[in-house]
């Protein structure tokens, strides 16, 4: 088979997966000056290993299962398009295409989903009391194709980043407002690369008048204290 992208072929074998009742992961991808020139996606039960709980603590401490099923999808040379040459259709065990939807590779919040969630978690309604809501209306757990934990795990993740971007927003705007209403004030705001605070100082005009009048004379101490993923930094007058 081949296809005009790597993509339109993963996703291919992604579709397969789930109606076939299996989940997938890219084994390995070579590359050759910067461009991708084969990749090999098994199931993700491939390979054997033993989990770190002892047997007495969980029953089944095997984790991979060995199982052989995978693609090797290439590009074809001077083509331009991507073409499945090898495949391996055998589970090493049985697949559950009616189960399919559980497993983590396709479970998924539809856009409507991820918005309900946004409002309730703003209007204080536990991450429980939104998935039961969803349950309901779906009639039942089987309708879903998410469970609560990708509810909970989208809160955390993104409602709660939102939240320390505006939150970042917003200081960076009162530091400004505090610099424009008197010069000699000093900040430094450094940020995450997903726009939430990394590290911020700052320190006012008398703090800074008074270091200079009585040079070494005068100390200051840094304190640092850690608000969540937030790292403020306190210059104190001594």
């Amino acid at each position: 088979m081949t296809f005009k992208t790597l993509e339109d072929a993963a996703k291919f074998y992604k579709n397969y997966s789930k109606a076939a009742g299996f989940s997938t992961r890219v084994r390995s991808t070579n590359k050759k000056e910067n461009e991708i020139k084969n990749q090999l996606i098994t199931c993700s039960r491939e390979g054997k290993w033993k989990s770190k709980i002892s047997p007495t603590e969980k029953t089944n401490p095997i984790a991979g299962l060995n199982c052989p099923a995978i693609i090797y999808i290439h590009t074809l040379k001077d083509v331009g398009a991507w073409i499945i040459s090898k495949v391996v259709l055998h589970h090493s065990y049985p697949c559950c295409p009616t189960q399919a939807e559980m497993l983590k590779q396709h479970r998924e919040l539809s856009m409507s989903v991820r918005r309900t969630i946004e409002n309730n978690e703003e209007a204080g309604i536990r991450p429980s009391k939104t998935f039961q809501s969803f349950v309901a209306a779906a009639g039942g757990h089987r309708e879903l194709n998410f469970i609560e934990k990708d509810v909970r795990n989208y809160i955390t993740r993104e409602v709660h980043n939102v939240s320390e971007q505006e939150d970042a927003k917003e200081f960076g705007k009162y530091l400004l407002r505090m610099k424009e209403k008197n010069q000699n004030f000093f900040f430094e705001l450094e940020l995450e690369d997903d726009q939430s605070i990394k590290l911020a100082f700052w320190a006012d005009a008398r703090s800074r008048a008074a270091f200079e009048y009585f040079g070494d004379v005068i100390s200051f101490d840094t304190t640092t204290i850690q608000t969540g993923n937030m790292l403020f930094l306190f210059m104190l007058l001594n």
